[in-house]
């Protein structure tokens, strides 16, 4: 039986706080995670035949700092935000973002955010290897929710080339990113109590 151990988030409010302190926190936390996906849009890697953004990096780490519920909550919001305007996408804000062949990606946000959260929670991210293997699975969903969407259009072998190819190596270094980083937060986090 595997327990459920805390996030990040979870370990870092205070559980002596009130309640109302605690919401406080969640919601400064969930406009912090939204922000940081609407940034990490915008950095782009020059790449062929379209550039690689960071968002797939912050989808991960809000999932896994947050839980699977906030996490899932929280990228929920972004694209919430995105779908009313605001220009937090790679290359702005709209419904029409939600139908276009690249779809997909945005569609997969929630399911990685919820996958990361839940193996965070079960204590997958505390050791490089559980994080990487996190990072890794994320990335698959987007490849299958993206790839798979994109495919609707242009074919598998079509969809495979533009979405999926052009990105493993970046995706397999962004899961080291996040093998790294992960288990060094939660090192500090136990070196401060």
């Amino acid at each position: 039986m595997t327990t459920r151990s805390a996030t990040i988030l979870a370990t870092t409010i205070q559980a002596d706080a009130t309640s109302a302190s605690r919401t406080v926190r969640v919601v400064l936390a969930m406009l912090a995670g939204t922000l940081t996906i609407a940034l990490s849009a915008r950095l782009q890697v020059p790449m062929w035949p379209v550039p690689m953004t960071m968002q797939t990096l912050a989808v991960l780490a809000v999932g896994m700092a947050f839980g699977a519920r906030l996490g899932l909550a929280t990228v929920a919001l972004y694209l919430a935000q995105g779908a009313a305007g605001l220009p937090v996408f790679a290359s702005g804000g709209g419904i029409a973002y939600f139908a276009g062949p690249t779809a997909g990606f945005l569609w997969s946000f929630p399911l990685m955010a919820l996958s990361a959260g839940w193996l965070a929670e079960r204590g997958k991210t505390r050791t490089v290897a559980g994080a990487f293997a996190t990072g890794l699975v994320g990335m698959c969903i987007a490849y299958f929710v993206g790839a798979g969407w994109l495919a609707a259009s242009v074919g598998l072998p079509a969809a495979f080339a533009a979405g999926v190819a052009p990105f493993i190596l970046g995706d397999v270094l962004k899961a080291a990113i996040i093998a790294l980083a992960f288990p060094a937060v939660w090192r500090m986090l136990a070196g401060s109590k």
